[in-house]
């Protein structure tokens, strides 16, 4: 199946070459997407001249960084224009390990509709993350998990493997969050509309160059939407009830 694997950037030119020479390795010939939002560092210069050289490597460029969650939704329509059966999210930060992704892409062949490269299934685990991170990611996931009835270990993550024809019936494109929370609604929307998930065990490592892009307000937001999904799941609820009553 034609796979895209869908990288935003911003300020990434320390870590795209060894990113995409890692990709290469572990899938030889796999397209790639690079979105950048603006980055002045030169990162989608950069990305267009990996192009150029290697072949396989397509740019998106967006004039103002508006959130992770704009930049993935840009990018999959972009990817599945261009005919990809099987949209790859990896970070540019080079936390996801592309050795996983033979493996994650093996079994969305297999009609999954999403693979999740998981820190919180057997086998997973983070590298070089403070207690406190670890801490509250763990209890982010509880948290989403359990107010929106996912069985997802790892709802945040962001290393995934959808097939398109999920993300087309779960209108992706109308997706609200913009920052980690879209992990949480995209995950909550794909299960809502009769996806199949499986969790696939990776080494989540921080990164080693440029600058993080979590915030507090990133954060609050991703709790916020918990409970606003939650929310109108109650009031549709309601409203099937009442149409039927």
């Amino acid at each position: 199946m034609r796979a895209t694997v869908v990288v935003p950037t911003y300020n990434e030119s320390a870590n795209l070459p060894a990113l995409v020479d890692q990709v290469r390795a572990a899938v030889p010939g796999i397209r790639m997407l690079i979105v950048d939002d603006g980055s002045p560092d030169g990162t989608a210069d950069l990305a267009e001249q990996l192009g150029r050289e290697r072949g396989g490597i397509d740019v998106l460029r967006r004039t103002s960084k508006d959130g992770l969650g704009a930049a993935y939704r840009a990018g999959l329509r972009r990817a599945i224009d261009d005919g990809a059966e099987l949209c790859v999210q990896m970070d540019a930060d080079l936390s996801h390990p592309p050795s996983a992704l033979p493996g994650m892409l093996a079994i969305a062949e297999h009609d999954i509709d999403l693979v999740i490269g998981s820190r919180y299934v057997p086998g997973g685990r983070t590298v070089d993350w403070p207690y406190t991170r670890r801490l509250l990611s763990r209890w982010g996931n509880r948290y989403a998990s359990g107010v929106l009835g996912l069985a997802v270990n790892d709802a945040t993550a962001g290393y995934r493997v959808y097939r398109t024809s999920i993300l087309t019936r779960m209108q992706f494109e109308t997706v609200q969050a913009n920052g980690y929370g879209f992990q949480v609604e995209m995950t909550y929307r794909l299960i809502n509309a009769g996806g199949s998930v499986v969790e696939y065990p990776i080494a989540f490592r921080d990164r080693t160059a440029g600058q993080s892009k979590m915030s507090g307000g990133i954060i609050r937001e991703a709790f916020g939407l918990v409970l606003k999904l939650r929310a109108e799941h109650w009031r549709r609820r309601h409203e099937r009830r009442s149409q039927g009553g």
